[in-house]
């Protein structure tokens, strides 16, 4: 699945044109409009797939990766019909990870198992954000298959518990603070001739 295509805008989009897309197409298909309509698990189906396209676009960390890079989601023109996975995987395995990303990127064939293997890809090179938001895709296209379920799960849970540990303490202590203030603190160090974080 294309979520360019699904949400119906360019390669190229913006982050407004893609909200801006999400917005008009949640008016289009939201349930509440279908209630008591024959269409009604059709529009539920749709949404799920808007909001996989969206999460995929604007999703965390998605912006220095994927969001403003079509090329990533465009077809190349050299699928290879009967894609070999499981060689893929054996390569994931090995720790290949820049070639199976480009052998990934080149693949215009995107089952739910092409979601699954970009999503470990991109674990092995420790960008979490990006692999549950595979992860996730792989698990919306099958929901019945156990791997995805318990890839996206894990995922999932790791998330929460990092976040719930970053956040001990109360608010106050988040990662996004203690940052804040250690910029704070080498600003008065420097005024004062001194240096507290040389690279900045």
């Amino acid at each position: 699945m294309n979520p360019y295509t699904v949400l119906e805008i360019d390669d190229n989009a913006t982050q407004e044109q893609i909200k801006q897309a999400y917005r008009k197409l949640v008016k289009k298909y939201h349930p509440d409009k279908y209630i008591d309509n024959p269409l009604s698990k059709l529009a539920d189906e749709k949404m799920r797939e808007i909001n996989a396209a969206y999460d995929m676009l604007t999703g965390e960390g998605a912006s220095g990766n994927y969001a403003n890079q079509g090329t990533s989601y465009r077809s190349s023109g050299s699928n290879t019909g009967s894609t070999d996975f499981q060689k893929i995987r054996q390569m994931i395995n090995a720790g290949q990870y820049d070639q199976v990303m480009t052998i990934l990127d080149n693949l215009s064939n995107r089952p739910a198992e092409w979601y699954y293997l970009k999503g470990a890809c991109m674990m092995g090179k420790g960008w979490y954000a990006q692999a549950q938001n595979f992860y996730n895709m792989a698990y919306q296209m099958e929901p019945n298959n156990p791997e995805y379920q318990k890839a996206s799960q894990s995922m999932y849970n790791s998330n929460r518990n990092f976040n719930n540990q970053a956040n001990v303490g109360g608010s106050d202590c988040s990662m996004c603070n203690i940052c804040s203030c250690m910029l704070c603190s080498d600003c008065c160090c420097e005024s004062l001739g001194g240096d507290c974080i040389p690279c900045c």
